[in-house]
């Protein structure tokens, strides 16, 4: 089948068939379909420690529950006979033509589900042309991430450190390596309460995993430079214990440069004790993202918008687009769901801003619920680690498709004709 018969069939019934073909062979697909059955292989592939990371929440993961319920809450009405034998899922966003409504959302210490996490993600997004948005904690400098993509689209998501001067290298950084737009992260000042990980007592970044940008950045390293030049007071010896000698190994082996170099430097650790000492700003406020109209030529997203006043307050101060999103229920527990502050959120920004969906999307037929009530485009996060975790960047490609595939056979047998034209219409609440 030509490339061409592709698109008139349909990325839903493409997909279908490649899966169904493969079957006669006796081949199932590597990644689970179902998004249960995806959950438990990649418990089963990941370590106790990246699961609790990955799948973890805030408190007793009750703002986990809501996304989900959120979703369950509202149901589609399906039209009959639209006499429409294609869809069209194409967006566009900063001036960019997209093929689907999908981004990649950030992810930070991704590693932890496979090593080479961030260039396989990357990659597999960008053979698909849906944007990969790039974390400040992720495990592989911007530029090397830039480079598996290719002419791929791709976004910068920034942690607004306390170090003014990181952030605006961490800018120009993106900037260079020609990402579409910024997205500051605004609910992550300061770590949620996030007991899988208390209970394992780990921290992945303190053992140098999900540093690496950091860590490539030439403001970081002075910073580094200057801690170690910096007169220390002494301090008490470290009891050598076989978790504390792996941790040593992790950091040492994330680190930039010859392990057997990194072994016997001071660097490594002085470089984890900076990141956790500046890495966030618990006092950041608006007047500080307003400084980004004069700090990059990107359009601006700010991402962690639950309430309609903070959207209005994120455009008055120069974003270009927000996204709704209570960061997978990592923070607050208790929050309100992501969908269910969509609508006021999008109410209160205007026509013109672009509204970005996250938190508790797992299939075609969330991302459609979500375009239909405001949303310009649909945030994935945990369901592609998933795919990484149990089939690297071909995992990844499997649920990216997948999704796809599902949204538009869901637009099909709705009746909706492309992402544009769904709205609240389309659904019904109860």
């Amino acid at each position: 089948m030509t490339s061409t018969e592709r698109a008139a069939e349909g990325a839903g019934r493409a997909r279908q068939g490649e899966v169904f073909r493969a079957g006669v062979l006796g081949r199932r697909p590597r990644v689970p379909v179902g998004v249960d059955a995806l959950e438990r292989r990649a418990r089963r592939a990941m370590s106790a420690r990246a699961w609790a990371y990955v799948a973890g929440g805030a408190g007793a993961g009750l703002t986990m529950a809501a996304n989900r319920a959120a979703f369950a809450r509202w149901s589609i009405v399906p039209r009959m006979l639209a006499g429409s034998t294609s869809r069209d899922l194409g967006v566009e966003l900063f001036g960019r033509r997209l093929p689907t409504p999908l981004l990649l959302s950030p992810i930070g210490a991704a590693a932890l589900a496979h090593p080479d996490s961030d260039r396989l993600a990357a990659s597999a997004a960008a053979a698909l042309g849906i944007p990969f948005v790039i974390s400040s904690q992720g495990c592989c400098p911007m530029e090397d991430v830039a480079a598996a993509m290719g002419t791929g689209p791709r976004w910068y998501q920034l942690y607004w450190s306390t170090d003014d001067q990181l952030v605006d290298s961490m800018i120009a950084r993106a900037e260079a390596i020609g990402c579409d737009a910024l997205v500051v992260t605004v609910d992550t000042t300061m770590l949620g309460w996030r007991p899988e990980d208390l209970t394992l007592g780990s921290l992945p970044f303190s053992q140098g995993i999900g540093i690496a940008q950091y860590t490539s950045d030439p403001r970081f390293q002075q910073v580094v430079a200057e801690r170690l030049a910096a007169p220390r007071e002494p301090t008490a010896p470290v009891r050598v214990t076989p978790a504390a000698v792996r941790s040593l190994l992790s950091l040492t082996r994330a680190h930039p440069g010859r392990f057997a170099d990194n072994l016997r430097s001071p660097v490594p650790r002085a470089a984890v004790e900076a990141f956790l000492d500046i890495y966030s700003n618990p006092g950041l406020g608006w007047d500080d993202l307003a400084t980004l109209r004069r700090r990059t030529r990107l359009p601006v997203l700010v991402k962690g918008i639950l309430h309609p006043d903070d959207a209005r307050l994120a455009v008055e101060a120069g974003a270009s687009g927000v996204v709704v999103s209570n960061h997978g229920g990592r923070q607050v527990d208790g929050a309100v769901a992501s969908l269910d502050a969509l609508p006021a959120v999008r109410e209160a920004v205007g026509p013109d801003t672009v509204v970005v969906l996250d938190s508790g999307v797992r299939t075609g037929a969330d991302v459609l619920k979500a375009l239909a009530l405001g949303a310009d485009a649909v945030g994935i996060g945990r369901p592609w680690v998933y795919g990484l975790a149990v089939a690297g960047r071909e995992g990844v490609r499997e649920v990216l498709a997948n999704l796809v595939a599902e949204l538009e056979l869901t637009m099909g047998l709705s009746g909706v004709s492309s992402v544009r034209s769904a709205g609240p219409e389309l659904l019904r609440q109860g």
